[in-house]
C-alpha cells in the first residue's frame, strides 16, 4: 500500500471484529511511529497500549460508571471553542447527522444518541487500544506534535491492513484509564485509538472533506 492509498483509506472505524491484532505488527507500527517530526526532537507524546485482560477491565470499569450514571470526569482540555464559529460549526453538524442518520437515530433522540456514543467506551469492540498521553507543561507546538505522531501511527496501521478510530470521548474517563495504566501524574491523557480489523459488515459511511479551494490558497508568481 503506497503512501497516498494509505491517506484515503483511512478513517475513523467505528465496527471492529475481535480478531487480535499480532503484537508483533504493533511493535512494528509503533518503531517506525517514533519516526515522526517533532520541533527540536523532543518526541513528546507517551502511549499506552492494552490488550486482552487490561483492555478488558478498562472496558467493564467504564462500562459499569456509565450504567451507575456517573458524571464524566473534570474536563483537563477543552475539545472544542465554546462558539464554533462557521464553516466548521456547520461541518460538526453535518458529521452529526450523517453518523446519528446512518444509525437511524433522528436528531432529537438525544437517549438513543447517548447509547450510540456509549460504544466509544467499548472501543467499537476492537480488540487493542492506544491512549496517549502529553506531559501537562507542554505548550500548543507540542500538541501539535503528538497529532502528527498519532497520525503517522494511523497510516502505518493501513499499511498492516488494519483500521482504527482516534478518540478524544476516552478524555471524559481519563480517571478510569489511568486506573489500569498508571500514568506519572505529570501526564495528561489526551485521546485513546481503537485498533483493529474492521467489520465490513458494519454500517460505515465517510464522511466528506471540504473542497480544496475552501481550505487551500495558492499563491502563484
Amino acid at each position: 500500500m503506497d503512501v497516498y492509498e494509505a491517506v484515503t483509506t483511512r478513517r475513523a472505524v467505528r465496527g471492529f471484529t475481535d480478531q487480535q491484532v499480532p503484537r508483533e505488527v504493533l511493535e512494528r507500527v509503533l518503531s517506525a511511529a517514533a519516526w515522526s517530526p517533532s520541533a527540536s526532537n523532543i518526541q513528546p507524546w507517551h502511549a499506552y497500549v492494552l490488550t486482552g485482560r487490561p483492555l478488558a477491565e478498562l472496558k467493564k470499569r467504564t462500562g459499569e460508571r456509565i450504567a451507575a450514571g456517573d458524571p464524566w470526569d473534570e474536563p483537563e482540555y477543552e475539545q472544542y471553542p465554546p462558539a464554533l464559529k462557521s464553516p466548521y460549526r456547520e461541518r460538526r453538524s453535518a458529521f452529526g447527522e450523517q453518523r446519528y442518520g446512518a444509525l437511524g437515530i433522528p436528531r432529537e433522540d438525544l437517549e438513543a444518541r447517548q447509547r450510540a456514543a456509549a460504544a466509544n467506551w467499548d472501543c467499537f469492540g476492537a480488540p487493542a487500544a492506544l491512549f496517549c498521553y502529553i506531559d501537562r507543561g507542554m505548550g500548543r507546538p507540542q500538541w501539535s506534535d503528538v497529532g502528527m505522531y498519532l497520525q503517522t501511527v494511523m497510516l502505518l496501521l493501513r499499511a498492516e491492513g488494519l483500521h482504527s478510530c482516534p478518540q478524544m470521548a476516552w478524555a471524559k474517563y481519563y480517571k478510569t484509564v489511568a486506573e489500569v495504566v498508571s500514568p506519572p501524574d505529570d501526564l495528561l491523557l489526551f485521546c485513546g485509538m481503537s485498533i483493529g480489523f474492521e467489520d465490513a459488515t458494519a454500517s460505515q459511511p465517510r464522511t466528506g472533506r471540504a473542497p480544496l479551494d475552501e481550505t487551500v490558497t495558492f499563491v502563484d508568481g
